[in-house]
């Protein structure tokens, strides 16, 4: 297995941006000083010190510097020892409703960033456990299978918005179904669905879709994004803020429907949540996935790692070296033959 032991350092690749603007900027400050010498062409014969190809072949070089310090940096290692490990878990799917009304701003910013706060701190508490996301609106779909990858899950999380979605509306049994055939049938037991949403769902299958669930074993928890009271939902319209209107031009209120979600959370063996304060709610979910049966199982994990930073650290030495050998006019001797 390969991977990075401080990947946090290949955001510096990012310079590489910076680097390539000064580059082209001193290319043209050369090229205007030529310019006011004289003719571009004589100026460059006469001094071979400064040959475009030269100055080319630095600039590159520099580059290539840059990228392999930044990786030795960061440290490539690839898997050279696997050991078996024992762990115990539960196998936890968390639904994200991204449909149109999540962008009510009933509690600020929108039902839609705080819903992506919350499942993003959410994973955080549950690292240990399996962890799966589905996003749903009027279709459910897997966006991730159940993964101890915390970091790719959260990117996710932060990726989700309505246009992930064909079709618009609050299909709760679809994402309850969706989760049921993530789990597989290899068992029956250590498994639970946290549905983040409003509420606001036309599907009237969703209660008896949870109940089917909690008898194949699976714990339906429900946390409520919005307000009794509701809002409108906030819309672009050539480029100015409007509502989203019915056929009759009327602004189109949402409200967070607590009955339907209790209702899912009570049939599905688990329990509702209004979300009021992002930390209780995320500390009442952990204590209740705690006290479920965990699964034990076996996996296979690398305990050694070998290092390759000095491949890379070799490369930019060699580079560095090339690129003081064309700095010291050596360059003078083979410039006939380029």
């Amino acid at each position: 297995m390969f991977r990075f032991e401080h990947p946090q350092y290949l955001y510096y690749l990012f310079g590489v941006i910076p680097l390539l603007i000064l580059l082209y900027a001193s290319w043209i400050w050369y090229r205007k000083q030529e310019a006011r010498i004289g003719d571009v062409t004589l100026v460059q014969q006469l001094n071979i010190h400064h040959h475009p190809q030269i100055r080319r072949w630095t600039q590159i070089l520099s580059l290539l510097i840059f990228l392999t310090l930044v990786i030795a940096w960061a440290n490539p290692q690839w898997g050279a020892k696997r050991q078996k490990v024992k762990a115990r878990s539960t196998d936890i799917f968390i639904a994200l409703d991204i449909s149109n009304s999540m962008f009510s701003e009933d509690v600020a910013p929108s039902r839609m960033e705080v819903a992506k706060k919350f499942a993003f701190d959410l994973i955080d508490k549950l690292k240990g456990e399996r962890i799966g996301l589905i996003v749903f609106a009027g279709n459910a779909y897997l966006q991730m299978p159940l993964t101890r990858d915390y970091a790719a899950a959260q990117v996710f999380v932060k990726a989700a918005n309505p246009g992930l979605a064909a079709n618009q509306g609050t299909a709760l049994s679809e994402a309850i179904q969706t989760a049921e055939e993530g789990f597989g049938e290899e068992s029956k037991l250590h498994k639970s669905l946290i549905i983040i949403s409003d509420g606001e769902d036309h599907d009237a299958d969703a209660i008896a879709a949870a109940a089917n669930a909690h008898s194949n074993g699976m714990l339906i928890f429900t946390v409520g994004i919005g307000t009794e009271q509701g809002s409108f939902i906030p819309i672009i319209v050539r480029g100015a803020r409007d509502w989203k209107r019915d056929a009759s031009g009327q602004p189109i209120q949402t409200k967070m429907n607590e009955g339907l979600l209790r209702d899912v959370a009570q049939q599905g063996g688990g329990q509702f949540f209004r979300l009021n304060g992002t930390s209780a709610v995320i500390n009442a979910l952990e204590e209740r996935i705690d006290n479920l049966e965990k699964e034990e199982f076996e996996e296979r994990s690398f305990a050694e790692y070998e290092s390759f930073f000095q491949w890379f650290l070799g490369m930019a030495i060699l580079l560095i070296l090339l690129q003081w050998v064309l700095d010291n006019r050596l360059w003078k001797k083979i410039s006939a033959y380029v």
